[in-house]
């Protein structure tokens, strides 16, 4: 059995037995090319850089500028 990588990506509009050939109905965290290799074979999706320099918010370098709060009733 060959598995291939659905570089497709996402249908989420299809029942599981009508997706349409290399696509996936759930996919976290991959993107089809790998950014290192320069491949078609799908890769981890890189993580996030961090904001701010590091330090805590709040700080004299990064001050809290404004807060809200949200609610609503049911």
């Amino acid at each position: 059995m060959k598995l291939r990588f659905p570089y497709e990506g996402i249908d989420k509009g299809r029942a599981l037995c009508e997706q349409p050939e290399m696509t996936a109905p759930h996919m976290n965290n991959v993107r089809p090319r790998d950014v290192l290799a320069s491949r078609l074979r799908g890769g981890q999706r890189p993580g996030l850089d961090k904001w701010g320099a590091g330090t805590q918010i709040g700080s004299a370098e990064q001050p809290v500028v404004a807060m809200c709060i949200v609610s609503s009733v049911a």
